[in-house]
């Protein structure tokens, strides 16, 4: 047996005695979408995971992802495989940056002038709330 072959009965025997899923993301490897039991976009992911009868989710993304299933299921552990997984985009804006915005471009009480906020939800759940 190789190597990956060993490796991938570990990771199947850990899903079944935690109760896990397996979430990848569509832009992850070819072989971590192979031992997923479902792939696709980030949002649609999640929501799976809320669905699914399971107590650990393994989201193999970047964090907002996993802080997204977490949201959507607050009653199960999700795990990140790789804690350094980032997103380059959403780490363009922050909560400090997005206060900025709204303090420079107050709205007007008279509706004259607007500031209207576009929160992606690809990004930490600070930043769409405010």
């Amino acid at each position: 047996m190789t190597d990956i072959a060993l490796l991938r009965d570990k990771i199947l025997d850990l899903k079944e005695k935690k109760k896990a899923i397996i979430l990848a993301h569509n832009y992850q490897r070819e072989e971590v979408q192979d031992i997923a039991d479902h792939t696709g976009d980030s949002l649609e992911l999640s929501r799976i995971a809320a669905s699914i009868d399971c107590r650990t989710i393994v989201f193999c993304g970047v964090h907002f992802m996993a802080e997204s299933a977490s949201i959507l299921s607050p009653d199960k552990t999700v795990l990140l495989p790789e804690i350094k997984a980032g997103c380059p985009m959403a780490d363009m804006i922050t909560v400090s940056g997005t206060r900025n915005l709204k303090n420079y471009f107050p709205g007007s009480k008279g509706g004259k002038r607007y500031l209207l906020h576009l929160g992606q939800w690809s990004k930490d759940s600070g930043v769409p709330r405010h």
